[in-house]
């Protein structure tokens, strides 16, 4: 039992993020029945957007942390590249980046999904002990951490395709950062404030 714990600690420290739980761990508050509805589900601990995003290979909030920390997302690099002035060098690179990160997403993500369904289907049943359930949230949470690596290790490769106006303004566009270019705080001159900001 000892050995077992281990691995389903390891593979939860691995996978668990406050970033991205599935729907039944979000905001209740306020709500007599926050779970009302849920029981009719086919997964109980997934919501049918949760699948189907899953399945397309969206990121489903497992990049947070890498995508508020400057490093840029493929899928939303794609979609502002032409506000980031992306060359066409760049987007062909960052296009491969994506279609290898979508393609061992949705990998990924089926076996996650499966593992929830062995979970909600032994709770159906009548016989589950806690060793099998165990090996069950083990599984579950390893397969969890192999999609959150998918998504975060692609975050890792974009930064190296980019200027860093470029990711500057990805910062800006996305909302994750004010626009200096905007407005030259009071007492700068804006010439200057521009200029040292390499404003267009």
């Amino acid at each position: 039992m000892q050995a077992k714990t281990y691995i389903f600690f390891l593979a939860l420290s691995l996978g668990g993020s406050a970033a991205a739980q599935p729907a039944e761990a979000q905001d209740h508050s306020g709500h007599d029945a926050p779970y009302e509805g849920y029981q009719t589900r086919e997964i109980k601990s997934l919501s049918e957007q949760d699948i189907a995003d899953i399945r397309r290979g969206a990121g489903w909030g497992l990049a947070l942390l890498a995508e508020l920390n400057g490093k840029p997302g493929p899928a939303h690099l794609l979609e502002l590249k032409d506000d980031i002035g992306l060359s066409g060098e760049q987007v062909a690179a960052i296009e491969i980046v994506y279609k290898d990160m979508r393609a061992e997403a949705i990998e990924a993500g089926e076996r996650f999904i499966e593992a929830e369904a062995a979970l909600n289907t032994a709770f159906e049943g009548g016989d589950l002990d806690e060793a099998r359930l165990l090996d069950l949230i083990a599984e579950a949470a390893s397969a969890r951490a192999a999609l959150r690596f998918t998504h975060l290790s692609r975050h890792l490769s974009t930064p190296a395709l980019l200027t860093e106006e470029q990711i500057r303004r990805y910062n800006v566009l996305r909302g994750y950062a004010d626009d200096p270019c905007g407005k030259a705080p009071e007492g700068h001159d804006p010439d200057m404030w521009r200029k040292h900001n390499k404003c267009g």
